[in-house]
């Protein structure tokens, strides 16, 4: 059956019916803004006193447990181990994974949720901190807990108000303003955001060339004195084949590089090559970068001068590591062509 024709007036209703939907539950969040109290201070408290190796166990139920699992994973995010328990789930064998020094924080808007409400014997037995949010600090959960954050009771938006909607919106932004603060008060930095996201395009724009660099025995260094065959030879053996190496003096600081595209000018123009030093043959003026440097910044010497490999060097010019197109195509700093 194919879609109903729309009018033009009905398009209408709709759109400024979906804005109403919004403005209630920004409405609503101004509300619970004004709301916030001491015991939002509290919880954060005692989630920056946990001790070491605590985790933060999340749980609700229903539309409630998809927001807990949203919270838990922002939680562990910003280097606060946490994950989420499903409630009916931990009265039937899963609160083994629940320890005495993790902290419990349950969501539930009416506060006499029967699945996260049998938990609580169970968690008050074992010594474990109790975090709710919930509509009211009256409600079960909430006299149960050590630290309630309070909703406030608020209409669900919609027609019949049935739906959980305002209420998991305000247990969403509560989550994030307790993380958020978390992170302020921790002072967590982007580059310890981007250590716990690697894969990320913060964590890749972060990264350093120290942390994508071929290091040992996947880098080439030869000695500027040494046969050109036999250097060669020391390439070829070279781990991960590179097809590059540093050239270095007897103080061991880079004096050139020697890359597949010297080797193809001397074939074309220096038929005996092979037995001469590699030194003589290798580009002089060799481009280099420090571990400390964004790798971006690698990525972008090797594009614009259209190498394929970039010799890494510290501060004195020794040789220490080497970058590789392939490494950045591996890392997705840089798109095929």
């Amino acid at each position: 059956m194919g879609d109903p024709i729309r009018t033009q007036a009905n398009t209408a209703e709709d759109i400024a019916y979906g804005r109403s939907i919004i403005k209630e539950e920004i409405a609503a969040l101004s509300q619970v803004a004004d709301l916030l109290d001491s015991s939002f201070a509290h919880a954060v408290e005692r989630i920056l006193s946990l001790p070491t190796g605590s985790r933060i166990v999340v749980s609700g139920m229903g539309k409630a447990g998809f927001v807990a699992q949203k919270i838990s994973a922002t939680l562990s995010s910003i280097g606060f181990p946490s994950f989420y328990l499903h409630p009916a789930e931990a009265v039937h064998g899963d609160l083994g994974r629940f320890d005495s020094n993790d902290l419990a924080l349950l969501l539930s808007n009416s506060g006499e949720t029967s699945e996260l409400v049998r938990l609580l014997p169970t968690l008050k037995q074992r010594g474990s901190h109790i975090i709710s949010i919930t509509s009211t600090p009256a409600s079960t959960l909430g006299r149960h807990s050590d630290v309630v954050i309070a909703m406030g009771r608020c209409a669900e938006a919609g027609p019949l108000g049935l739906a959980p909607t305002t209420s998991t919106t305000i247990m969403m932004a509560l989550g994030d303003a307790l993380a958020m603060t978390l992170v302020q008060r921790r002072g967590f930095s982007r580059e310890d955001f981007a250590a716990f996201h690697p894969g990320g395009d913060l964590g890749r724009s972060l990264m350093l060339v120290s942390d994508i660099m071929r290091t040992g025995e996947s880098c080439c260094v030869v000695h500027e004195s040494v046969e050109t065959k036999k250097a060669l030879r020391l390439i070829t053996e070279t781990k991960g084949r590179p097809g590059a190496a540093s050239i270095v003096n007897d103080a061991g600081f880079i004096v050139g590089v020697f890359t597949d595209g010297n080797l193809r000018r001397c074939l074309e123009h220096d038929v005996e090559f092979l037995n001469k030093p590699i030194g003589t043959l290798c580009s002089r003026t060799p481009i280099t970068i420090t571990p400390d440097k964004l790798a971006t910044e690698a990525a972008r010497i090797i594009q614009e001068r259209k190498i394929d490999q970039l010799m890494v060097v510290d501060e004195r010019n020794v040789p220490v590591g080497l970058i590789d197109i392939q490494d950045l195509l591996a890392h997705g700093m840089i798109r095929p062509e």
